[in-house]
């Protein structure tokens, strides 16, 4: 269950505004299942730009180093009224731009659309 609520988080992230900028906390509504009931809770989750630049030619040898927004996160449990089993869901309490860890994050490069 912790899988699937993470999963919404993220997608949620990748969702948010276009042309953001900055890495910050954002709080955003999650729904939580259990019993086969849903309700929804409020979490906070980091969101935003980091800075980067492309570099003049692309290396077989060295990559790019890319710097993604991630920070601490802890996880609270809510109780679906009628249901015995909490549900733990992800609550990010600092935010800051950090280099992309690949052990559990998609680092991927990303083609976005200018704001400009």
């Amino acid at each position: 269950m912790q899988l699937v609520v993470m999963t919404t988080v993220l997608a949620l992230a990748g969702a948010s505004k276009l042309c953001s900028s900055g890495c910050s906390l954002q709080v955003y509504t999650i729904p939580v299942e259990s019993c086969n009931k849903t309700e929804y809770v409020d979490t906070t989750l980091c969101a935003g730009q980091c800075y980067h630049e492309d570099p003049v030619y692309f290396s077989a040898t060295r990559q790019t180093e890319q710097n993604v927004c991630n920070g601490n996160w802890t996880y609270k449990v809510k109780h679906i009224r009628g249901c015995s089993v909490g549900v733990s869901y992800p609550v990010a309490t600092s935010c800051k731009c950090t280099s992309c860890n690949e052990d559990y994050t998609d680092c991927a490069a990303r083609i976005n659309h200018s704001c400009f």
